[in-house]
């Protein structure tokens, strides 16, 4: 056997292995976890400040890959005004723009016993993850941390599509 065919053999090998670790890296590291505590005041510009006014808590975790999103809205006295709990998963994280996407396979929604006093935000979130769900059987949202301050646990965070800014706990 001439010397470039044992070359030629060698590199096939050493390619073949270097794929092969590439494939168990990717299967073997697993997605960051984290956890959020959110909250948001709520208002309809389209009515008086006091008649309209809710409360937004948003519990963000996520675990291997996993996530479970609950949207919870709370008139002034403290009273539910409804709540919607998703859950899905998380496709991909880009640090570099603390940017994360997660498609939502799964709702349940629990609105308040009068859904003309629920807030427009929970009539929008229902509205368009329902949408979604419906025609492509997942409702993918995206989730931008805006600031970041590690020293005090805190982040402003944007959820999209539902156009939500809030202030987060970081839970570690």
């Amino acid at each position: 056997m001439s010397r470039t065919w044992r070359w030629a053999i060698n590199i096939v090998i050493l390619s073949i292995l270097l794929a092969c670790l590439g494939v168990i890296y990717k299967l073997t590291v697993k997605p960051p976890s984290f956890m959020l505590n959110c909250s948001s005041e709520l208002f309809n510009r389209q009515q008086s400040l006091e008649d309209n006014k809710h409360y937004l808590l948003v519990d963000l975790f996520s675990k291997d890959g996993q996530a479970q999103i609950n949207y919870r809205y709370f008139d002034l006295e403290g009273n539910s005004a409804g709540s919607v709990s998703m859950q899905g998963q998380v496709n991909s994280i880009d640090l570099d723009n603390m940017l994360y996407d997660i498609s939502v396979k799964t709702k349940q929604e629990f609105p308040h016993s009068n859904l003309d006093l629920a807030p427009e935000h929970y009539k929008y979130l229902s509205y368009v993850s329902s949408l979604n769900l419906n025609k492509k059987g997942m409702h993918n949202l995206s989730v931008r941390v805006l600031e970041r301050d590690e020293g005090k646990d805190f982040a402003v965070v944007l959820f999209q599509p539902s156009n939500t800014v809030c202030g987060c706990r970081l839970v570690n």
